[in-house]
């Protein structure tokens, strides 16, 4: 996100869980007729300005099974012309945010949360 905004702190998190998941060699196991693990993801985004916070997270299941549909729709929008920039870029100063998340309604729910202010 410093890329391409201008934000002056970015902090991140990942659960030990998660990280334990990358560093174990066995692959999740499929539970569903689709092949997707029971492993589920969330992706917890808070914004402040002054005294607003804004809020959204993403959730889903089998963040590999993600990952697909994820890469076909930034493709499709590059071949389409729907891009904000050319080059390299990140997938967020490249494509409308909200609308390429709404693309992946089927594969990830969002929560958008309005937050009281801080003041």
């Amino acid at each position: 996100m410093p890329s391409h905004l201008a934000i002056p702190e970015v902090r991140t998190y990942l659960t030990t869980a998660a990280a334990d998941d990358l560093a174990g060699a066995a692959a999740p196991v499929a539970v569903d007729d689709r092949g997707r693990s029971a492993q589920t993801f969330t992706v917890d985004v808070r914004v402040r300005r002054g005294a607003e916070e804004r809020r959204r997270t993403a959730h889903g299941r089998d963040i590999y099974a993600v990952t697909a549909p994820l890469a076909v729709e930034a493709v499709q929008r590059i071949l389409d012309g729907r891009t904000s920039t050319t080059g390299v870029a990140s997938a967020g100063e490249m494509f409308d945010a909200p609308d390429f998340l709404r693309a992946l309604a089927p594969h990830i729910s969002l929560e958008s949360h309005r937050l009281a202010s801080t003041r």
